[in-house]
């Protein structure tokens, strides 16, 4: 399916894929975004400084893959529950697995999903950016090859990624990344 489109007064042919409505336009959009992005950036950050966060923050950035919306959302999720282990935390992001199980029936596992759905999507995201770190595609790499799919692999390191951020927000420690 081919449509017409009018760009800069002039009709193109444009084939009626996603990816084909940012060509051309993509510059554009990224210098129209990112003062907004900027802005929004600025007032997590005054946020977090108000409540006496930023120090965590910046603890929690130091971590291969963790950004800065992922490292704020993680540390208010950690800030709206007393958890006592990483499990908790786990549990309450919505990444705990929903085991079913009846008699000699194992059905397969899924998340239980019951937490904050942002949360979960910037942690899967942070995995993402995280499996190409070096500190990270070994740990990938290897689920990967213990017959996981991409998808699995990604929520193992996301869950890995939130349990490592609850123990800096937990302990008030900092990060030592692995020795490779």
């Amino acid at each position: 399916m081919r449509l017409c489109v009018q760009v800069n007064s002039t009709a193109r042919p444009v084939s009626f894929r996603p990816r084909c409505a940012f060509l051309g336009k993509f510059g554009e959009a990224t210098t129209i975004l990112t003062p907004g992005e900027t802005l929004i950036e600025k007032t997590i950050n005054d946020q977090l400084k108000e409540a006496g966060l930023l120090g965590q923050l910046k603890r929690c950035l130091k971590v291969e893959g963790i950004g800065f919306l992922t490292g704020a959302r993680l540390i208010t999720a950690f800030q709206r529950g007393d958890f006592r282990n990483a499990d908790a935390f786990i549990a309450f992001l919505g990444m705990d697995l929903r085991v079913a199980k009846s008699g000699q029936k194992d059905a397969r596992r899924s998340l239980s999903k019951r937490g904050d759905p942002e949360a979960r999507r910037l942690l899967h995201n942070a995995a993402m950016s995280a499996s190409r770190t070096k500190a990270w595609k070994g740990y990938y790499e290897e689920q990967r090859t213990r017959g996981f799919s991409t998808t699995q692999a990604l929520v193992m390191l996301a869950r890995k990624l939130a349990r490592v951020v609850f123990a800096l927000l937990k302990g008030q420690s900092e990060y030592q990344p692995k020795a490779s």
